[in-house]
């Protein structure tokens, strides 16, 4: 039986375009086209925030020598390539003219110099000390410590201190290639250029010496530095402070003989540094006692040569050391943005480290919530004697919209046909072009009617299906769904409970013979029907399938019927059932079998559209968060726990991903090796359980490792997507997916 909503219109055929004309794209075609056009930025901007996270990480584990550090230190090579005069000369080597020439420091005379920093903790209180015995210093700083302390560097400059570059990453330079050395002396010129507005001719490597300490591997880089005028720097003089022997050894071991001129090595970073805080101040009284004065190495360099014009600097000034010069053009630029960037690196890294401690007690909490509960609930609704109340018989209106469902109308009506619970079915055809309404009514089944209606939406049809039921009972499915012969009998039956207002089914997926297939098998399985029981019991469920679910007439007419508000119309109208006093429960043995997704592209376009359209509904009821009664306590109780289950912690769950993939690669492979084992045997268990309660078998559990390495993360992005849509107000059209009709009833029987 047909039931038109309106009388049809007479239409006269379309006229055929002219020959060398394009034809005009119709209302809904430009309208797609607007849609396509709008959601391709957004779905850049949230590649691109995904590519600012990894780049963010990458900066961060850079500077900690995370990625990219070696730990290799040279010991024992030969050094018969080094000329003895600078295996035997003073500690200050210069390449004037491309000749190697060494420069001893003057007779009591002392410079010293500061290794490894800055360190927020230690360079500050050396600074102090020098400023109150008005003495300067020279010290060698790692590239990736003046980036992440530019205001420390700032300061020891500003009080008329000397730098020198110490590498970046503090890497042994004769292990690297020329482009490695390069990009360690350049990186660090441009964070002292960007934290004090200068660079530096000074240069001393990690893990030197004395001169007598240089080899074959070394020297090449010296020599390269030098024919760049780079001044290299060594001691004759080391504290060993870095081995806290005590105050008292460290000023005898820093304490050069017979009154002869040293450059001393102190460390103000690198560890754990009190004693050099305590053995400075003794030791520059100390030497201030002996007739000694203190200079920078260009002070040094300049007593011993005073025929070159270089200023020598007793003490601390405002004017720059001869060693300095003023960072312009793009290396000052350059270097402000890499200290903005490690700026951000610096705040963003440690906000995601707690964010991802967060996300692991929430994912871990979650899954002890769906265990514990999901038990319950399966105990206490399979126990003998429990009974919703009299078993209901009487028939039920079945709402089957179907937009260009030619594939799949027939096994869906044929489903319904087969059921052993009295049903009339109302087939609302959304103006379909395929002849979907066509195929309804030639099959002639009993109780079927087709109802015909303007192309206008899911939720109209719905709505039109609810007009037009005979029965205070509706079940609402999707019309590639697939009931089972007793699916409405279970579906109906907790509706003997007076306060029950709606009932959610069990989906399972049918075409899930596919890997993508398979992996939304699991999902629908662990994450929503284990989902379902854990909100069934706290009373707030947040969804009713749209391909399985049934309403009291009276309470989807009180709530207003189906809303085109959101995407998501079946979150809409249960959380508006919620609020409007109704019971949500769910009916685990009410089975109907969905055709997921067949292709990547389409899950995208599904999951986007589901994901944004919950963002719609959550945001569209935020009001419950402070009503009183019914509506009030899903506000504030299932609102938090759908707001932190599926949105709060799936769009931070990739952190963990990141991360684990981070340590892998850069940290510790087989410790993230062992935590992401450890995470997915959880995730295993709650599955394995899943799959128990639901007599699913167990093989398809053999696909989760890589469904976690996959599919989870495609789904991470399609949340992502949906969270920038909804920043930046997007607006979504509904999207028809395509069926083949591989769902039919030899599924639903198996």
């Amino acid at each position: 039986m047909t039931t038109p909503t309106t009388p049809p219109p007479t239409t006269p055929p379309p006229t055929p375009p002219a020959r060398g004309r394009r034809r005009a794209p119709s209302r809904m075609e430009r309208a797609a086209g607007r849609a396509a056009a709008l959601q391709r930025p957004r779905v850049l901007l949230a590649l691109l925030l995904l590519l600012a996270l990894t780049c963010v990480m990458l900066l961060d584990g850079y500077l900690r020598a995370e990625v990219g550090g070696d730990q290799r230190v040279r010991t024992g090579a030969s050094a018969s390539d080094v000329p003895d005069a600078v295996l035997d000369g003073g500690p200050i080597l210069t390449f004037p003219g491309g000749q190697a020439t060494t420069v001893s420091v003057p007779d009591k005379t002392i410079v010293l110099t500061f290794d490894d920093g800055p360190d927020p903790t230690w360079t500050p209180q050396v600074l102090d000390i020098l400023e109150k015995y008005d003495v300067p210093g020279t010290f060698f700083l790692v590239g990736s410590m003046v980036a992440r302390h530019p205001g420390i560097v700032r300061d020891m400059v500003e009080q008329g201190n000397e730098v020198g570059v110490h590498t970046f990453t503090h890497v042994d330079l004769s292990y690297q290639s020329q482009a490695r050395v390069t990009r360690e002396i350049e990186q660090t010129q441009l964070a002292l250029a960007g934290a004090a507005g200068i660079t530096t001719t000074l240069f001393r490597a990690p893990y030197s010496s004395q001169t007598d300490a240089i080899d074959n591997y070394s020297w090449p880089v010296y020599e390269s530095l030098g024919e760049d005028g780079y001044t290299s720097v060594f001691i004759d003089t080391d504290s060993d402070d870095w081995k806290r022997p005590g105050v008292s050894k460290i000023v005898e071991w820093a304490t050069p003989e017979d009154g002869e001129g040293a450059s001393v090595l102190f460390h103000d970073a690198g560890g754990e540094r009190s004693q050099t805080i305590e053995a400075l101040p003794k030791y520059i009284e100390k030497m201030k006692a002996k007739g000694y004065t203190f200079t920078t190495v260009s002070g040094a360099t300049a007593e011993q040569r005073p025929a070159s014009g270089a200023p020598a600097s007793t003490g601390s000034g405002d004017g720059l050391q001869a060693a300095h010069h003023e960072a312009t053009g793009a290396t000052l630029y350059e270097g402000k943005a890499l200290i903005a960037a490690v700026a951000v690196a610096e705040w963003t890294v440690p906000a995601l480290s707690a964010g991802l401690v967060i996300v692991g007690v929430a994912v871990m909490g979650r899954f002890a919530m769906m265990l514990v509960l999901a038990r319950r609930h399966h105990r206490q609704r399979n126990r003998r004697r429990f009974s919703w109340g009299p078993p209901v018989t009487g028939p039920v209106s079945v709402i089957v919209p179907a937009y260009n469902e030619k594939e799949c109308i027939e096994a869906t009506l044929r489903s319904l046909a087969r059921s052993t619970h009295p049903v009339e079915i109302v087939v609302v055809d959304d103006g379909s072009t395929d002849g979907t309404a066509d195929i309804a009514e030639s099959l002639g089944l009993p109780g079927v009617r087709v109802v015909r209606q303007a192309n206008a939406g899911k939720p109209a049809a719905l709505n039109n299906g609810v007009r037009h039921a005979r029965y205070d009972i509706v079940v609402m499915m999707d019309g590639d769904t697939v009931f089972e012969p007793d699916t409405v009998r279970h579906l109906v039956q907790p509706f003997a409970d007076p306060s029950v207002g709606a009932v959610a089914g069990n989906a399972k997926v049918g075409n899930r013979r596919t890997l993508i297939g398979a992996w939304q098998h699991i999902e629908y399985v662990m994450g929503f029907n284990l989902d379902r029981r854990m909100y069934d019991l706290l009373r707030c469920m947040p969804t009713i399938p749209g391909a399985i679910g049934a309403f009291r007439r009276e309470a989807v007419l009180q709530v207003g019927g189906m809303s085109d508000d959101t995407l998501a119309e079946d979150t809409d109208i249960t959380i508006a059932l919620h609020r409007a006093g109704w019971r949500v429960v769910y009916e685990e043995h009410a089975r109907a079998w969905t055709e997921a997704p067949g292709s990547l592209g389409q899950l995208w376009s599904q999951r986007y559209r589901w994901s944004y359209g919950t963002m719609q509904a959550l945001w569209k009821h935020r009001r419950s968060l402070t009503e009183k009664g019914p509506s009030g306590r899903f506000g504030r109780v299932g609102m938090p726990l759908v707001v932190l289950f599926q949105v709060v912690t799936p769009v931070f769950a990739p952190l963990i991903d990141v991360f684990t993939l981070y340590s892998m690669l850069f940290v510790d492979f087989r410790a993230a090796l062992l935590a992401w084992l450890a995470v997915l045997g959880v995730q295993l268990v709650c599955a394995a359980y899943a799959f128990r309660l639901d007599r699913e078998k167990y093989r398809y559990l053999l696909m989760m490792p890589l469904q976690q390495l996959a599919y989870r993360q495609m789904m991470y992005l399609v949340l992502i997507h949906s969270c920038v849509t909804a920043l930046t107000g997007g607006r979504l059209r509904w999207q028809k997916l395509k069926r083949t009709g591989e769902v039919g009833t030899g599924v639903g029987a198996g």
